[in-house]
């Protein structure tokens, strides 16, 4: 439906349209008009909503403090998500991984060779030399928040020092290619995949980063490697991840037959992954979580 001037603004501000987003959807139109494909207005968060994902950013961001400075060898990946579940409800936040389409636990721990959605686990011993990423989301009041980091696990090899290294430059040139009413979310994937394979790594194609802030899993679809179909144009209030997965060896991957959850790299490599929730602003991109 098209809008006056004075009426209430679609985007839940309570504000007058022409105070808020009426030149914001001009631009829109004009970019639509050249070609390019435009996201959509559930896409678009207000000035309550980034405060509120912010707020849920500044928990998430906590936990994985909090779990940086205790994670050691000899602790199992069950006490990392027992960790989980008392800083969150010390903080009145809740997991948004526990229950999510059946998963079992709170944060999300892949060891080594593990892609992503490792399972913790008291059979799962963390050991020197390990590799380890912890995936967090957290919902504070309805708004979500999602990182993940890696962390090194006493003195490791050479090759898992240069892939986490990588892993997280390639975060970064996603990051870099994001430019206000210029780039698509195409162009943030085509930076990661030229970076990684000029460096001899390989870019997992089946996981992606995604929307997130109103729930856990949002639009736009946010591919880590170049696309062959449009993408949507990166526009102010678009809140997303960016998590590249990157693997020392081959991109193939696969899921083991007692556990739907955990991906594997086919050949047995050593895979990374860092993640942050961004924020697009005017002036180009905040890291809201990290």
């Amino acid at each position: 439906m098209k809008l006056s001037r004075n009426d209430t603004c679609w985007c839940g501000s309570n504000k007058k349209y022409k105070k808020c987003h009426l030149e914001f959807d001009a631009k829109l139109e004009q970019l639509k008009k050249q070609g390019y494909k435009i996201p959509t207005r559930k896409m678009i968060k207000n000035e309550e909503q980034i405060e509120g994902i912010r707020q849920a950013a500044i928990v998430n961001n906590g936990l994985l403090d909090h779990i940086e400075a205790h994670i050691k060898a000899g602790m199992t990946t069950e006490e990392i998500d027992q960790m989980t579940n008392v800083y969150l409800a010390k903080h009145h936040a809740r997991s948004a991984d526990l229950n999510y389409q059946g998963y079992p636990k709170s944060i999300c721990t892949s060891v080594n060779d593990e892609v992503c959605h490792g399972i913790p686990s008291k059979d799962v011993v963390l050991k020197e030399g390990d590799i380890i990423n912890v995936d967090a989301t957290t919902d504070l009041n309805g708004y979500f928040a999602d990182a993940s980091r890696m962390f090194m696990i006493g003195n490791v090899s050479k090759e898992a020092k240069e892939l986490v290294e990588i892993t997280r430059l390639c975060l970064y040139k996603g990051i870099e290619s994001v430019k206000p009413w210029e780039s698509c979310v195409g162009d943030i994937g085509a930076a990661i995949q030229e970076f990684a394979e000029a460096n001899g790594y390989s870019v997992v194609r089946e996981f992606c980063g995604h929307g997130v802030g109103l729930s856990m899993h949002e639009d736009p679809y946010v591919f880590h490697f170049k696309p062959n179909e449009p993408t949507e144009v990166l526009v102010p209030g678009m809140v997303f991840t960016i998590e590249p997965m990157i693997n020392a060896g081959k991109k193939e991957i696969h899921l083991k037959e007692d556990n739907d959850w955990t991906a594997y790299t086919d050949d047995g490599s050593l895979s990374a992954q860092w993640e942050h929730t961004l924020l697009v602003t005017e002036e180009g991109v905040e890291i809201i979580s990290k």
